[in-house]
């Protein structure tokens, strides 16, 4: 019996290997996989980082030199949702990215330092002002493009990538919003407290990320900072 099964043994995995399959297609490991199990990076990722609730966040390219327009989703592919009456992303077309840049380990020396962090990351408003139309068309947008933000979903202030089209969404004006009044929303406010917490230790880079990814809506309240 032990002849038989080594020989079958043999045949089998003869037979796989003619076929194309591999060890790791086959369930085992390759000594050249990542340990992590990460998905694959986006087009304009590099990798992910695990979220608090299990999933992944994607790590984009972080700041660049030159920033160039990035490619949108197709127009009319991605839909608001509404929260408290807020409205938010599409999470297919913008799950958030953050920046391998900021990390907990160097929140002084980046998002948390002295004078300042974001402007000096930001890209031109040339590259962003195009990006924004595109997206409008993406999310069907129809309203004044003057009361609509481009928003980092992930905020440059709490280590989101400065370009990543996956970061970035026309986000509409607040309900009640006067038309023509420029850009206001509830959003910023929750950003900057989520901001200062992590700088004061109160909780951490990774957690304030997830919850502003997730529902900026309820992100306060998740992290108990409401």
């Amino acid at each position: 019996m032990r002849c038989t099964r080594r020989t079958t043994s043999s045949v089998v995995f003869t037979c796989l290997l003619l076929a194309g399959c591999s060890p790791t297609s086959l369930g085992g490991s390759s000594s050249g996989a990542s340990g992590g199990g990460s998905p694959a990076a986006g087009p304009s990722g590099t990798g992910s980082q695990g979220g608090s609730s299990g999933s992944a966040i994607a790590v984009g390219a972080g700041p660049q030199k030159q920033y160039t327009v990035q490619q949108q989703p197709a127009a009319g592919s991605c839909h608001y949702r509404h929260e408290h009456g807020e409205p938010l992303e599409d999470p297919k077309c913008t799950p958030g990215v953050i920046s391998p840049a900021v990390t907990q380990a160097n929140l002084k020396s980046t998002i948390c330092r002295t004078g300042g962090y974001t402007s000096g990351i930001r890209p031109s408003a040339y590259v962003t002002g195009k990006e924004k139309k595109l997206n409008a068309a993406s999310y069907g947008y129809t309203g004044r493009m003057g009361d609509a933000e481009y928003d980092h979903l992930i905020s440059l202030q709490l280590g989101g990538d400065p370009n990543d089209y996956r970061n970035l969404w026309v986000e509409p004006a607040d309900p009640g919003h006067r038309s023509g009044s420029g850009v206001n929303n509830k959003k910023d406010p929750v950003e900057t407290k989520l901001h200062t917490a992590v700088c004061k230790g109160q909780i951490a880079l990774a957690a304030a990320q997830k919850a502003i990814a997730t529902d900026w809506t309820s992100a306060l309240t998740t992290l108990h900072l409401g």
